[in-house]
């Protein structure tokens, strides 16, 4: 098993973080052009954001898929594939005559994408300690959130400079060279046993997961919590980009620096999680996320931006929180359980554009804020319950534990 704080722990974590970076600057890449994607192919706000949710409900879908296929033929196979076809998508963007391209592309470039974060968390939980695991897990996110918000700010810059077809041009050279880094850095698995595809195995694995009340729970908290994230970001580019801010689209990227915060917090989570329950992780998140959707209801830039960081920091200390308690607690069929997380987590993400899509033509700026507070008061019922169970089984282990 790799252990925390060795040669091997290091390797194997940056090679992951470099995979992470690549799925995420690539599927995030169009966000801060959506206004400019709006003007070019002559379509509405709420179609334009569908060019991020829709992927991201792609994801969710073939995650199910991803995970049997990873049981079966190894984590490192399906990593480097879903790599190379990812890239192919990434191409394919860059050559869109028409929005129905363009979406097309997107869709085949998500679909692709999913294997990597499938096989990636079922590597973490074969191959690592679970000490090293927890912290691994929140670096993995870190790089998460630094992939988003580089591939961002980049497509902001370069379209601005030039336009939106060489940005993706330029996104798909520098994903060669990150799949490159990953294929020599990135450990053969030691742990991995192949298990044949069957169907029914993996129905039945993702249904036992489902019955499972607590599982349950993460996955709605990380599903939920992924949905005001998206909204929020997806919308402020049309706040910030009319009256009275009328931003650019290279600041609309430069805003998405805010994610630094995430990185941080990504990876505080990992280590704060070795000291308190990973339940009081979430809490803390969600709390910090409260706050800044708070400060995001009010009209300046500054503030604005303080709200944006503050979310993005409340955020990613309750993802790492809620994914790495999904992969630690997972009994048998890792990947399975991770896969759902993952399948709750981006299904989240993008049926966002549905609510949000309907509260910012109908109530504007203060609706979306609106909206995302009460998603949050669910989250946080769901995160009081899921503590209170955890709390109530470890007290009956430690009763057994005293009476043998």
């Amino acid at each position: 098993m790799i252990e925390a704080k060795t040669a091997s722990f290091w390797k194997a974590t940056t090679a992951l973080g470099a995979a992470s970076f690549l799925i995420f600057a690539n599927l995030y890449y169009p966000q801060p052009l959506l206004p400019m994607l709006s003007e070019e192919f002559q379509v509405s706000e709420v179609a334009s954001s569908l060019i991020i949710s829709i992927p991201l409900i792609v994801l969710g879908i073939t995650f199910f898929v991803y995970s049997a296929l990873s049981d079966a033929f190894g984590r490192r196979n399906i990593l480097f594939i879903s790599m190379i076809l990812g890239i192919a998508g990434t191409i394919l963007i860059s050559m869109a005559p028409s929005f129905g391209w363009l979406m097309a592309a997107r869709v085949f470039q998500a679909a692709a994408l999913a294997g990597i974060p499938v096989a990636a968390m079922a590597y973490l939980s074969e191959e690592y300690s679970k000490k090293a695991m927890t912290v691994a897990v929140g670096i993995y996110i870190s790089a998460n959130s630094f992939g988003g918000m580089s591939g961002r700010v980049a497509s902001g810059i370069i379209a601005d400079a030039s336009d939106w077809q060489l940005a993706f041009i330029i996104m798909a050279g520098v994903s060669v060279g990150i799949g490159i880094f990953v294929w020599f850095m990135l450990p053969e698995s030691t742990q991995f046993t192949a298990k044949p595809f069957h169907f029914k195995t993996t129905l039945q694995n993702n249904w036992m997961h489902l019955k499972d009340k607590k599982m349950a729970l993460a996955y709605i908290i990380g599903g939920l919590h992924f949905f005001v994230f998206i909204g929020v970001f997806n919308f402020i580019t049309y706040l910030l980009n009319g009256e009275p801010f009328f931003v650019s689209a290279t600041i609309l990227g430069l805003l998405f620096l805010t994610y630094g915060a995430g990185t941080f917090s990504s990876t505080l989570a990992g280590k704060m999680a070795q000291v308190w329950n990973q339940t009081s992780c979430m809490l803390i998140g969600i709390a910090l996320m409260a706050i800044g959707i708070v400060l995001a209801s009010v009209p300046s830039f500054p503030v604005i931006l303080i709200a944006l960081l503050t979310l993005s920091f409340g955020f990613f200390f309750v993802h790492s929180s809620s994914s790495s308690w999904v992969t630690r607690h997972a009994v048998q069929a890792k990947a399975s359980a991770s896969g759902l997380y993952l399948t709750s987590y981006y299904l989240g993400g993008g049926l966002s554009s549905v609510y949000f899509g309907w509260l910012w033509p109908s109530f504007g700026w203060p609706g979306v804020v609106t909206g995302a507070a009460a998603v949050l008061i669910i989250t946080l019922s769901c995160t009081l319950s899921l503590r209170r169970i955890d709390r109530a089984e470890q007290k009956a282990a430690t009763s057994v534990f005293v009476t043998n």
